[in-house]
């Protein structure tokens, strides 16, 4: 590849990668307002999870049209095909965690959280904590990928988020409240779930990215 072109190529690798951890930044950062927008009935916050949901559909489109500009005027080879193979894996889902994060904070406009009893609000609370701390560790694998490790602990916090949603739906199920918030309050639950389903399993495509192995494979036992 002549000099200028790679130059070219690894200006292109680099503004992906700045997309990417951008995308993981604001999903993260919907995931915490979108708690404390459930929890204190805030309307405003959650206005900011959706103006902050539409910069992720932007930035999702952005980083697919470069990823496949990339592919379509270079000649990327083993490693840095497999990135870009990652990349477009990855941006979708990123997406569809920005907009669990909004359903989220919907749910904190009709003021769920202040009507829920308090075993209720507490463990949506531990649960929202949860996601929360494993959407950082997720960017921080994705920042520090050339150590696939960085990404083991989510299996363990997916473990533990598993718990709290047994939990969750147990004391749903005795819970005093309206039919219409159990529905609500079972579905946010649902929602803090497959987040944190969804930073597993970008932690396994990170894992390809940095060793080559299959998604069936974990980062680490």
């Amino acid at each position: 590849m002549p000099s200028e072109l790679r130059v070219r190529f690894r200006h292109d690798l680099a503004e992906i990668d700045r997309r990417v951890v951008r995308l993981f930044t604001l999903v993260c950062e919907s995931i915490a307002a979108a708690t404390e927008s459930l929890l204190a009935a805030d309307g405003d916050t959650a206005r900011l999870v959706t103006g902050r949901d539409q910069l992720v559909d932007e930035l999702e489109l952005e980083v697919e049209e470069l990823v496949e500009h990339v592919l379509l005027t270079q000649s990327p080879m083993s490693g840095d095909m497999r990135y870009l193979l990652t990349v477009l894996r990855i941006v979708p889902q990123l997406e569809r965690c920005g907009d669990l994060a909004e359903h989220v904070a919907q749910r904190g406009v009709t003021g769920l959280g202040a009507r829920v009893p308090p075993n209720v609000r507490r463990l949506l609370d531990e649960m929202g904590d949860r996601c929360i701390d494993m959407w950082g560790q997720a960017g921080r694998a994705w920042a520090e990928r050339e150590d696939a490790t960085t990404a083991a602990p989510l299996e363990t916090a997916d473990d533990r988020l598993d718990e709290l949603h047994d939990e969750l739906t147990r004391a749903l199920v005795e819970a005093d409240i309206d039919r219409a918030d159990l529905m609500q309050a079972t579905l946010v639950g649902r929602f803090y779930e497959r987040l944190g389903d969804h930073a597993v399993h970008l932690a396994q495509r990170i894992c390809y990215a940095t060793s080559g192995l299959p998604r069936s494979h974990r980062a680490a036992s």
